[in-house]
C-alpha cells in the first residue's frame, strides 16, 4: 500500500467517511453499505488516485459520487414503477351484487351447448368477423350466423328470467297492511 512515500490509508479516513454518509443517508445501516461501496470504487480506481492529491478529499467526493448514483438510480426505478403502474389498468373490484350477476351470466354462458358457445366466444369476446370465425371453425358463415343467434337467443331468455326475480320480497305482519 505505500505509494512513494505516502500510504494509501484508507482506514485512517473511516471516521470521515462514516459521518458523511450518515449526513447524507440519515441511516445508520445506509450509510455503512454507502462508506463499503465507496471503499470498493477506491480500491478498484486507486491507481488514478494523484500522488500530490489529498486521500480524505478524494474519498469523500468518492462517496459522495456513490451517494448520487444511488439517488438516480433509485429515482430512475421508481419512475419506471410509476410508469408501469399506469400502463395497469386501474380497476375497482365489482360490488358483491355485480360479482354474483357476473358470476351467473358466465354460467349461462358456459350452459350453452359447446358449438353456441364456440361461435359467440370467437365473435364476441375474440372480435372476430363472421368469416374469420366461420374459417376458424371450419363451417359455413350462414351455420356460424345461426349458432350465434341461438346463443344470444338462449342469453337473452337467461336474462329476462334472471331479472325478474327480485331478491326483495315483501313480508306480511309489518302492520302497514290498513294503510
Amino acid at each position: 500500500m505505500e505509494r512513494k512515500g505516502r500510504t494509501f490509508d484508507v482506514l485512517g479516513q473511516l471516521g470521515s467517511l462514516r459521518r458523511y454518509a450518515r449526513s447524507l443517508v440519515r441511516n445508520a445501516d445506509e450509510a455503512e453499505d454507502l462508506v463499503h461501496d465507496a471503499l470498493v470504487k477506491a480500491y478498484e480506481r486507486k491507481a488514478s488516485f494523484r500522488r500530490d492529491g489529498n486521500l480524505r478529499t478524494w474519498l469523500l467526493s468518492i462517496l459522495h459520487n456513490v451517494h448520487i448514483d444511488r439517488l438516480r438510480h433509485k429515482k430512475s426505478l421508481n419512475r419506471r414503477h410509476e410508469e408501469a403502474a399506469a400502463e395497469l389498468e386501474t380497476a375497482l373490484p365489482a360490488s358483491q351484487d355485480h360479482t354474483v350477476r357476473l358470476s351467473q351470466v358466465r354460467e349461462a354462458f358456459f350452459n350453452l351447448p359447446e358449438e353456441q358457445r364456440e361461435a359467440l366466444h370467437l365473435v364476441a369476446i375474440e372480435d372476430l368477423s363472421y368469416q374469420e370465425a366461420a374459417s376458424a371453425l371450419g363451417i359455413p358463415v350462414g351455420t356460424l350466423m345461426s349458432r350465434i343467434a341461438r346463443a344470444r337467443t338462449s342469453l337473452r331468455n337467461f336474462e329476462d328470467a334472471t331479472s325478474k326475480v327480485s331478491h326483495l320480497r315483501l313480508i306480511e305482519g309489518g302492520g302497514n297492511e290498513n294503510r
